[in-house]
């Protein structure tokens, strides 16, 4: 992994987790503790973004599809042990609080993937 994916995708992850803190999600490890699968997941959307010009429904579609792959499916609750997660729905099917992560995403790649 590059050094240049492997920052913005740090940025964007820390992102995402001051914006859980906002809502009230307080489940979303720092950086420097997220697992090994939730940085490899961070970075494989970085590449994705910066590879061409996606909305931030294609990031969602690309995220499923990277959790498919892994073995994950649609649970109620995110649980990493038994690969469930309640955000595995079609990007229109989730609620605004969880399309608002896929949209600062996708700014964020933007942002440092042309800065950078």
């Amino acid at each position: 992994m590059k050094a240049k994916e492997t920052l913005i995708a740090m940025v964007a992850h820390e992102v995402n987790r001051a914006y859980c803190q906002a809502i009230g999600d307080h489940s979303q490890p720092e950086w420097g503790r997220a697992p090994l699968w939730q940085k490899e997941s961070a970075i494989k959307g970085v590449i994705f973004h910066l590879d061409g010009n996606h909305g931030p429904e294609a990031s969602h579609a690309n995220w499923m599809r990277e959790k498919l792959a892994d073995g994950w499916q649609w649970g109620p609750v995110k649980d990493p042990e038994n690969k469930q997660h309640p955000c595995m729905v079609p990007f229109v099917e989730l609620p605004l609080s969880q399309q608002v992560k896929d949209h600062l995403f996708r700014a964020v790649v933007q942002v440092m993937g042309h800065n950078a």
